[in-house]
C-alpha cells in the first residue's frame, strides 16, 4: 500500500480543526500557570506540565534567547477630515524619511493619496502612496513627533481574534520588553509565560539568557493567501543581534548546551543571521526568511512557542523544527485536551 505523503508545499497541509471556544480571550495569571506541552522531537514523547515546570526540562550551560521588543500602541482611530468618516490608522513601523511611517488604513480604498485625517482634536496626518499588501505611507506634519502622538491616541493592538478581553495592556507585553525597543505591532508572545521570580530561578540554575530584538511587523503576522507557498511574499521586518548575544550563542556551542529559542521571532532572527554571514554576528538584518518543512536550522536546538493559526507561517517554522506529524499529532492532542490556543494560550517545548 503506498503511503501518501504530506504535500509541504501546500497551505492546506498546515490546516486543522480548532473549537472556536479554544481561543484564549484572557491570560492566565499568574503567567507561569499556563499550561506547557513538552514535545521531545527525536522520540516524539509528550509530556503534560504547567509552563514554571519549564525549569525542570533546563539544565547549567543552557541559553535562552528572548526577543525584548515592545509593543505600540499602534491602533489609532480618527476622522476623515473633509466628510468626517471615521477610519483607523494602524501604524506599522517608521521609514527612513523624518516624519513619515507606514500603516494599514480602514478603509483604505475611500481613503485617496493625500487624503487629510485628523487624530484627537488638533494632529492632521495625510495619507500617502499605496505600497505592497494594502500598506499606505502615512506623513506627520514637518515638526510633530509621532511617537509621542501615537502613544497620547493609540490603543494595544491585540490580534483580531481575541473579541472579549479584560487584559490589562501591560499584559500583552512581557516582562522584559524594553521601552527603547517599542516598535512592534505585536507581541512576541512566547515569552509573555515568564515571570520575574521563574526567569530568576532558571538563573540560579546556571542557565545563561540572551537577548534580541525582532520588531514584529506584517512579516508575522499576514495570513497566507495563497495555496502555493513559493507565491507567498513575506514582509521584511528588522531584526538585531549585539555583541554580548553573538558571544554567548557562541560560547554556548562550544560548551555543549542549547540554544534555546523563546518564540518563532527568535529562530527567524538567529536563522537570518547565520544564512547571511555563516554564523551568528552583530548588526541588524531586515529579514524576509519563510521556514518551512526542509529548512537547515543552524543554531536553534530547543524551541519555546504558543500555538499558532491554522495555514499560518508559524505553524509552518514549528513544523519545519519539530517535524510536520508530530506537530500536528501534539495539535491534535492539545485540542482533545482543551489546551488554550494563540497568543493568551498555553505553550509548547520543542527539545
Amino acid at each position: 500500500m503506498d503511503i501518501i505523503r504530506p504535500d509541504f508545499s501546500k497551505t492546506s497541509t498546515y490546516d486543522y480543526h480548532l473549537p472556536k471556544e479554544l481561543i484564549a480571550q484572557d491570560p492566565v495569571e499568574p503567567r507561569d500557570s499556563s499550561r506547557l506541552l513538552v514535545l521531545h522531537k527525536d522520540s516524539g514523547e509528550r509530556e503534560h506540565k504547567i509552563f514554571r515546570d519549564l525549569k525542570d526540562h533546563l539544565k547549567k550551560g543552557d541559553l535562552l534567547v528572548l526577543n525584548d521588543t515592545r509593543v505600540l500602541p499602534a491602533r489609532v482611530p480618527g476622522i476623515k477630515k473633509n466628510g468626517n468618516a471615521e477610519v483607523e490608522i494602524f501604524f506599522l513601523s517608521p521609514a527612513a524619511e523624518p516624519n513619515k511611517w507606514t500603516a494599514l488604513v480602514r478603509p483604505g480604498r475611500k481613503l485617496k493619496e493625500g487624503a487629510p485625517v485628523l487624530l484627537g482634536d488638533d494632529v492632521e496626518i495625510v495619507v500617502g502612496e499605496r505600497l505592497e499588501d494594502g500598506v499606505r505611507n502615512i506623513y506627520f506634519a514637518p515638526h510633530a513627533d509621532p511617537f509621542e502622538i501615537i502613544h497620547k491616541y493609540g490603543t494595544t493592538p491585540l490580534p483580531h481574534y481575541i473579541t472579549d478581553s479584560h487584559a490589562e495592556p501591560e499584559r500583552y507585553q512581557t516582562v522584559y520588553s524594553r521601552m527603547e525597543k517599542e516598535n512592534s505591532v505585536a507581541s512576541p508572545t512566547a515569552g509573555l509565560h515568564f515571570t520575574e521570580e521563574l526567569l530568576k530561578e532558571i538563573r540560579v540554575m546556571g542557565v545563561e539568557e540572551a537577548f534580541v530584538t525582532l520588531q514584529v511587523g506584517l512579516g508575522t503576522f499576514r495570513p497566507v493567501k495563497t495555496e502555493n507557498l513559493s507565491e507567498h511574499i513575506m514582509h521584511s521586518e528588522l531584526c538585531e543581534v549585539s555583541d554580548i548575544t553573538a558571544r554567548k550563542i557562541a560560547e554556548t556551542k562550544i560548551g555543549g548546551g542549547r540554544v534555546i529559542a523563546v518564540g518563532t521571532t527568535v529562530v527567524r532572527t538567529l536563522e537570518s543571521f547565520a544564512m547571511h554571514y555563516g554564523e551568528v554576528r552583530s548588526g541588524m538584518l531586515d529579514t524576509r526568511l519563510f521556514i518551512t518543512p526542509g529548512f537547515n536550522f543552524r543554531v536553534i536546538d530547543a524551541l519555546i512557542t504558543n500555538y499558532h493559526l491554522p495555514k499560518s507561517t508559524l505553524l509552518m517554522l514549528v513544523s519545519a523544527f519539530g517535524g510536520y506529524e508530530r506537530i500536528m499529532e501534539a495539535y491534535k492532542e492539545a485540542v482533545d485536551l482543551k489546551y488554550r490556543f494563540f497568543s493568551f494560550g498555553d505553550s509548547m517545548f520543542i527539545c
